[in-house]
């Protein structure tokens, strides 16, 4: 409010005269502003590189799991004060997001777990979990830090395809099975690791960074040796949007046979 006190004595002095209602409103929402800049330098205060890092990992590795499980409880910590906020992420706290992105948690939850139904969700949802993770990570950072925010939305995106990858593939194989049992488990299981990275990531980043190294490899061995299922899929996506599948022209000796 000094800060507008100043102007405001400077523009009267100018000529420019402002009413009492006019100058209290905006000087209010000056305060405003200023109040919400001085949190979320007290909060990118509280982070170092280092967790800054992890934290951007965690949510880009998680958005291709549970992308609004993610969104929700990050916002949720930031909402009840257990956790400040770097960066932009502070819009996850703003109630509409906090309520869309809920509703979207609690239709993922249940359509995860029905064999079939997940495998169509994961393929409408692989094109909106790569460019989220790249987005999350990239506002830890901020407009502030436009170098680290665009390496770590690099580094988020591909996170984010990886276990994207990893899970429509792991699912493919699954839902080979007929029992719903082994879908309930894997789901489960990506519920809770999703959740565990980013609190992993905040509390104890270095272990983060090695569990992350070490899952990534993992990943990527299992998503190798289940290839198979993951074309199965990528056929099955092609038939529902209609495009058929290429016909192989016969040969000069199969003819010969009629």
């Amino acid at each position: 409010m000094d800060i507008w006190n100043t102007i405001v004595n400077w523009l009267h002095g100018i000529g420019v005269h402002l009413d009492k209602d006019t100058a209290q409103t905006v000087g209010q929402a000056a305060d405003q502003v200023g109040q919400v800049a001085n949190q979320m330098g007290h909060a990118m205060a509280q982070w170092d590189w280092g967790q800054l890092m992890a934290l951007a990992a965690a949510l880009g590795w998680a958005s291709g799991f549970r992308l609004y499980a993610v969104v929700f409880v990050t916002g949720m910590l930031g909402a009840t004060g257990w956790l400040p906020l770097p960066g932009a992420l502070t819009v996850l706290q703003q109630p509409v997001i906090l309520v869309i992105s809920g509703a979207l948690l609690f239709v993922e939850f249940f359509a995860d777990k029905i064999p079939g139904v997940d495998s169509v969700w994961d393929a409408v949802q692989s094109v909106i979990r790569v460019p989220a993770g790249a987005a999350l990570a990239a506002s830890v950072f901020g407009a502030d830090n436009a170098t680290m925010a665009t390496a770590a939305a690099l580094m988020g995106g591909t996170l984010a395809l990886s276990s994207q990858v990893a899970k429509t593939t792991t699912r493919a194989a699954i839902n080979t099975s007929p029992e719903p049992f082994s879908n309930w488990g894997a789901s489960l299981v990506e519920d809770g690791a999703s959740i565990g990275a980013v609190w992993l990531a905040i509390n104890h980043p270095v272990v983060f960074a090695v569990a992350l190294a070490v899952v990534l490899v993992v990943m990527w061995i299992v998503t190798w040796t289940l290839w198979k299922f993951l074309k199965a899929v990528i056929r099955r996506v092609r038939r529902w949007m209609g495009y058929d599948e290429p016909v192989v022209p016969a040969t000069s000796t199969e003819m010969q046979r009629f």
